[in-house]
């Protein structure tokens, strides 16, 4: 991931909404949401949601896709990825960042 790539994803998580919004649809996982489901559960307006779906799609954090009439949104994880191997690359000096309780709490 290049370096702009790596600053646009920042700064679009770097607002309470899209981050609460990204955060919503890595919870919904490859199944994704729509936008009335998105607006729904964060109690966002429509048309603000709109806007913030657009940045991160922008940054390449989501993904759309038509599904009839229905607009599907999905976390880009292969992104989330690449933007979490960068962040990480070269953490430590190759030796395990957590302490022991924290590695024990670690997403499998």
């Amino acid at each position: 991931m290049k370096e702009l790539d790596i600053i646009r994803a920042l700064a679009a998580l770097a607002q309470e909404v899209r981050l609460r919004v990204f955060r919503a649809l890595v919870v919904a996982g490859n199944s994704g949401m729509t936008p009335g489901a998105i607006s729904e559960q964060l109690d966002v307006p429509a048309t603000a949601l709109s806007f913030h779906l657009k940045a991160l799609g922008h940054a390449q954090l989501i993904s759309q896709e038509r599904q009839g009439r229905n607009l599907i949104y999905r976390a880009a994880f292969a992104t989330i990825d690449e933007l979490m191997a960068y962040l990480t690359e070269n953490c430590c000096e190759g030796e395990s960042c957590l302490s022991p309780q924290a590695a024990s709490r670690k997403c499998k």
